[in-house]
């Protein structure tokens, strides 16, 4: 299956394509309004895309809002440590704005929100062991992807896009066990911003339940933190009680919902955004 397409408007950086069915406004140029929202209905209606998903700082909400933008998360502390992102939805077509398991979304979040933050710091049991990965581990971390995820929003079954964004600006953590990878997780910085995605959280079947997760976000967030990092989120998906548990247990805040957001493993799902300050 193709992956979505990443362009360019001004400074602006946009994510497309029948995958997630979907235009999404990754980040916004602050010189790029008024065309840019032109752009992203002309685009919308010329791909037949269902929902614009954009993600925009405090001093731009009220131009989305008065284009038929609503609300659906926030996250505060977002840009530079002191305004919020306001993460916003624009459906397209009335059925991709009815969440089709809203009691499954609804328990998820009162059994993550219920849970007591961990008391102390997560370790690996004996024969675990931890450590960033590089470009050499490219190829086993396209294994442990393609065996948890069927499709994925972004191409990581693809070893150079995972080499690519390595020199940017993505941080990859993984857990061995004998020396095979069997879990990973990403941070993807935004310096400039003060900010942080917590994502591509991968642990093979066999290993579950061992914590895993819980030990690479502890590790992403102080390396992210050394990086001047001030804000950690996530978007997780809202039926998965395992990953919103861990973070809300790792003392993340719920910021919203994202109603038939992004499509994994062949669906389109929903997805819940939880956020953390990194530092006082």
């Amino acid at each position: 299956m193709m992956n979505d397409r990443i362009e360019t408007f001004g400074q602006s950086t946009i994510q497309h394509g029948k995958h997630s069915d979907r235009v999404y406004l990754m980040k916004l140029g602050q010189d790029d309004l008024p065309g840019l929202l032109s752009r992203l209905e002309d685009l919308a209606d010329e791909k037949g895309y269902s929902k614009i998903f954009a993600k925009v700082p405090d001093d731009r909400l009220d131009h989305f809002r008065r284009h038929g933008y609503r609300p659906e998360a926030q996250v505060p502390r977002f840009y530079g440590g002191d305004r919020a992102a306001h993460f916003l939805g624009k459906y397209l077509c009335p059925k991709r704005r009815e969440e089709p398991r809203p009691q499954r979304v609804a328990e998820v979040l009162e059994l993550a929100r219920a849970k007591e933050p961990l008391p102390e710091a997560p370790s690996l049991t004996e024969g675990y062991r931890w450590r960033p990965l590089d470009p050499s581990d490219t190829q086993a971390m396209v294994a442990v992807y393609r065996r948890v995820f069927a499709s994925y929003p972004f191409p990581i079954h693809n070893p150079a896009y995972l080499e690519e964004t390595m020199a940017d600006n993505v941080r990859y953590h993984g857990i061995f066990r004998d020396d095979r990878l069997v879990a990973i997780a990403s941070a993807e910085l935004d310096k400039s911003g003060g900010n942080g995605e917590m994502t591509d959280f991968a642990t093979l079947p066999e290993e579950r339940g061992q914590g895993l997760a819980n030990y690479l976000l502890t590790r992403l967030e102080e390396a992210a933190a050394e990086e001047g990092i001030v804000t950690a989120y996530t978007i997780a998906r809202a039926y998965s009680f395992g990953m919103n548990i861990t973070f809300a247990k790792l003392g993340y805040d719920f910021g919203g919902t994202l109603t038939r957001n992004t499509q994994i493993s062949g669906d389109l799902e929903s997805m819940n955004v939880w956020y953390k300050p990194l530092v006082s």
